[in-house]
């Protein structure tokens, strides 16, 4: 069982940035497939970026493209993922979810945003741009 805890986000200003962090602690320390989700209220939870097991691939939302960046890194036991949010615009208000494949397939480019392959998920933390 893997335990998901994320942290930073809070308030930010358009155009301005912030960023996001989730660990990941498992007793094996292997990597898995990682990703950064999202929800406004009253709409759907949507994917913003993922990253292979490796870390070798990167995927990213049309919306973030070019303004988010995510990112992995691994110590003994324990799995980071960052996700650094820059140029923020009021749109990427919302609640943001890390989630964690296992099961699943490996990730590409045609299925990264399929939220059934991510296993484990984290609690979510919030991020609000307001000027």
């Amino acid at each position: 069982q893997l335990q998901l805890v994320e942290s930073g986000g809070g308030l930010g200003k358009p155009g301005g940035s912030l960023r996001v962090a989730c660990v990941v602690s498992e007793r094996t320390g292997s990597t898995h497939s990682m990703a950064w989700f999202r929800q406004a209220p009253g709409k759907e939870r949507e994917a913003v970026a993922a990253v292979t097991g490796s870390g070798d691939a990167a995927f990213y939302a049309d919306s973030v493209k070019g303004r988010f960046a995510i990112s992995r890194g691994n110590a003994k036991n324990t799995v980071y993922l960052h996700l650094t949010m820059n140029m923020l615009k009021p749109e990427d208000t919302a609640v943001y979810y890390c989630a964690v494949g296992v099961f699943g397939p490996a990730l590409d480019a045609t299925n990264w945003g399929n939220s059934s392959i991510y296993d484990y998920w984290g609690q979510g933390t919030q991020v609000t741009v307001s000027s």
